[in-house]
């Protein structure tokens, strides 16, 4: 049987929002079978639990935003994408997050240090199923037309691949790959997809201070491109950093499904606001995917089943 799967022991972590620039503190605990994933705000007088569903969205502006029964006026955790990113390429089912602040902190911008905080931690089998949420018909959501087009996609496979193409008309980008394909069950996450930060453009950054954004962000946690190049002195980690940072985001986004997913995910220009309209369009379609176990793991589709080693 493949098993759910949650943390052997508690894990802490400090730092700050990169939009509110708020200390936080974040503590990882572990979590029963079938409770999935939820954050708790333990810094209000009452402590708020939120699930990290789909539903749970209220806000998809610059991060992927979530509040109980996706409230817009009530308690939220903002900037949940790299955690849950981690997360997923990890197999974790089963979580909870004790969080002080209403974002959860950056690090270094990508997913690489919540990898090493959880399997630093530990992951334990439980005795329960895994179940995942196979996808079977395809489903489609698009936006604009021509210069404005993006889209997002999810079809029916055997595993989980994930295609992704950007387009930025940007000296620095263009020279970087702007299309990526990762296998999730080649086991090759933490490698290849993990490490890749989180990007901005200075002309931006003003704008966005302005509305009380960004206020966190710094060249230790962001790729930082000026009108021509990447300022940042140690330059890029991977040769497509960006599209892979875009599909490092589209895989936490993704894993607010519930389930991990069994299709192949393929998006152009896509971001949280689509990536979760995709979500909701696949939950909304019962007849657009099927929940499914694995008695037998060899009958799982190829890495579906093993433990992420430890790094």
């Amino acid at each position: 049987m493949i098993q759910q799967r949650t943390l052997k022991s508690i894990t802490r972590a400090v730092g700050v929002g990169v939009h509110g620039g708020e200390r936080v503190e974040l503590t990882l605990r572990p979590a029963p079978a079938d409770s999935g994933i939820v954050f708790r705000r333990v810094d209000l007088p009452r402590s708020v639990d939120i699930q990290a569903t789909a539903a749970s969205v209220c806000d998809t502006r610059m991060a992927t935003t979530i509040s109980a029964g996706g409230d817009p006026g009530g308690p939220k955790v903002a900037t949940i994408e790299h955690l849950l990113s981690a997360c997923s390429g990890l197999g974790l089912d089963n979580l909870v997050i004790d969080i002080t602040a209403e974002e959860v902190p950056i690090l270094d911008g990508s997913a690489a240090s919540f990898v090493f905080l959880l399997q630093s931690a530990g992951i334990e089998l439980q005795n329960a199923p895994k179940r995942f949420m196979r996808v079977v018909k395809p489903v489609e959501v698009r936006e604009g037309e021509g210069a404005t087009l993006k889209w997002a996609r999810l079809d029916p496979f055997e595993g989980y691949r994930l295609s992704f193409e950007i387009e930025f008309d940007h000296p620095a980008l263009n020279q970087t790959g702007q299309r990526a394909v990762f296998d999730m069950g080649s086991g090759q996450y933490k490698q290849q997809i993990a490490r890749a930060r989180t990007f901005g453009f200075t002309k931006d950054v003003e704008l966005m201070r302005s509305r009380g954004l960004g206020r966190g962000g710094s060249m230790d946690n962001v790729i930082v491109l000026d009108e021509h190049k990447v300022l940042n002195s140690e330059g890029l980690r991977y040769d497509d950093e960006f599209v892979k940072h875009k599909m490092l985001d589209a895989i936490g986004d993704l894993y607010l499904a519930g389930h991990p997913l069994l299709a192949a995910y393929s998006a152009f220009k896509s971001g949280h606001a689509l990536n979760n309209k995709l979500l909701r369009a696949l939950l909304a379609d019962k007849a657009a995917f099927e929940i499914v176990t694995f008695d037998d793991a060899s009958q799982a589709p190829a890495g579906m089943a093993e433990l992420a080693p430890a790094w």
